[in-house]
């Protein structure tokens, strides 16, 4: 793309125009008013700057060359980059620490491939209720069969733990296709337990590459942008699960028809493919067998031990509301598949926004003050959405979900940052197993309870005190890792 952009300007901002910027990209001069980019996510970049008489011609030429995504930055890269005076180095919705060219081609990939993550992982949650009806299954069931299903994380961690010997990219991209292929089959299923049974290896490849793009992104990104990256991230799972959102109405076409956005997983093999161009292998990542001679920490098996823990609590709580709020939906407030549907897709998409506030300001002023304030106040706004009819119904709803995502990244990012290469997919893992097993308590918990209650807002209120306690945890004992290197997290790692 071609800019050119004329004005006359005062010579103090003449002289501000011919230096070379900082910002989205770090520019370096190549004389008589050339510049080019010297570090930044663009593919090709020049920028000239000619002065006659106090008129002051500018002209941009920029490629970003971005994998799936470059024409969603088009506009506001244009509107950044030919601004003859900008007003601030990094624009509002730009990295807090500017990407080189590698990390924004990885960043991107990894982007798209987390729309599969939220697909495939959002199905079996959405489609459950319809499930259950055609064959005739209780709550307490539907909670047994999603607890099972979450009990796959031993295939995870196998995974994760092959991650650390042979890598991430392989990895990653066999985990996309299986994932894809296994859950298509869900819309097999015989019976309610063969639809558990077809996802428990899907739903362990979808759970091992979550784990693994969030790795991959932590170890590729700068100090200053890991939390927002995994921010973006997480926006893309909800693109994916925004995506098996739209197709639910299809369940109102008949009482199988829920089996139809099982199938739909297909669609995501050519994506999957075509990500083997643009996916690198990790630049830190370095193979447990050649971790030998390197001098362990002691404070990763406390480190590994309060993360777990505080998954453990916060699943017990987050987990089975999620998971049982179609069914209270449709059962409790009498929501056809379509209002569902809508219900998600606005709380969703408006939510959604939380996720780039929520990891910018992890990077900017901490972890621990946006996990406290998102886990805290998503206790309040769940307990409320459970309670309420008609309109606050939805408010509510759109609340848990904007603290809902803007809480994801600041939580999500210490299990990558607090521990070495070697062994960062595998306690990342374990961590994961933690939150899988709160879960599946919480899951058949509320089952249970629910069952008893004959309503949801109490069973979420006796499961409210696992992320209270989780609130305690991260103001007393989480630590501060926003804007510190890896290796000065982990020392045993070797810069690279």
């Amino acid at each position: 793309m071609r800019t050119t952009t004329e004005a006359v300007l005062d010579p103090a901002d003449v002289e501000r125009v011919l230096r070379p910027r900082d910002g989205l990209i770090r520019e370096h001069p190549e004389g008589d008013g050339v510049f080019v980019q010297a570090e930044g996510p663009l593919r090709q970049y020049r920028r000239t700057v000619t002065v006659d008489a106090g008129r002051v011609t500018q002209t941009v030429e920029f490629r970003l060359g971005l994998p799936y995504f470059s024409a969603l930055f088009v506009v506001p890269l244009r509107l950044t980059l030919t601004a003859l005076l900008p007003k601030r180095p990094q624009p509002w919705w730009a990295p807090p620490q500017r990407l080189d060219r590698r990390a924004a081609e990885v960043l991107a990939t990894v982007c798209a491939l987390a729309v599969v993550i939220g697909y495939v992982g959002a199905l079996l949650s959405l489609t459950m209720t319809y499930a259950a009806a055609e064959f005739g299954a209780s709550r307490a069931d539907q909670g047994l069969a999603l607890g099972v299903v979450r009990a796959n994380v031993v295939l995870a961690l196998g995974i994760l733990i092959l991650a650390d010997r042979r890598g991430r990219r392989r990895l990653i991209l066999g985990c996309a296709a299986g994932a894809a292929v296994l859950t298509s089959l869900g819309g097999l299923a015989p019976s309610l337990a063969g639809l558990a049974l077809t996802q428990i290896l899907a739903v362990a490849l979808t759970a091992a590459l979550l784990i693994l793009v969030g790795v991959l992104t932590a170890e590729e990104m700068p100090a200053g942008s890991r939390a927002w990256a995994l921010a973006v991230l997480t926006m893309s799972i909800g693109l994916g699960g925004g995506l098996a959102t739209g197709a639910l109405p299809l369940a109102d076409l008949g009482l199988r028809a829920w089996r139809l956005p099982f199938a739909g997983a297909l669609v995501f093999l050519p994506l999957v493919a075509s990500a083997r161009r643009h996916l690198p292998e990790s630049r830190r990542w370095q193979p447990a067998t050649r971790r030998s001679g390197r001098p362990r920490n002691p404070s990763h098996a406390r480190r590994l031990v309060l993360l777990c823990g505080g998954a453990f609590l916060l699943s017990l709580f987050a987990t089975p509301s999620g998971q049982f709020q179609n069914e209270f939906l449709r059962t409790e407030r009498s929501f056809s598949a379509a209002q569902i549907s809508a219900f998600s897709l606005v709380c969703g998409t408006i939510g959604g926004l939380g996720v780039l506030l929520g990891g910018r300001l992890a990077d900017l002023r901490g972890r621990r003050v946006v996990a406290a304030v998102g886990v805290g106040g998503g206790i309040v706004t769940t307990l409320a959405l459970y309670l309420s009819r008609g309109w606050p119904l939805w408010a509510w709803g759109v609340a848990d979900s904007v603290l809902g995502y803007a809480v994801a990244p600041a939580l999500g990012v210490y299990g990558p940052e607090l521990f070495p290469t070697w062994q960062r997919s595998r306690s990342t893992g374990l961590v994961a197993a933690a939150y899988a097993a709160g879960g599946v308590v919480g899951l058949v918990s509320a089952g249970a309870l629910s069952d008893r209650f004959g309503t949801f807002a109490p069973t979420f209120a006796v499961l409210a005190i696992g992320p209270a306690i989780l609130v305690v945890l991260i103001v007393r004992a989480y630590p501060e890792t926003a804007g510190r290197p890896l290796e000065e997290l982990n020392p045993e790692d070797q810069a690279r």
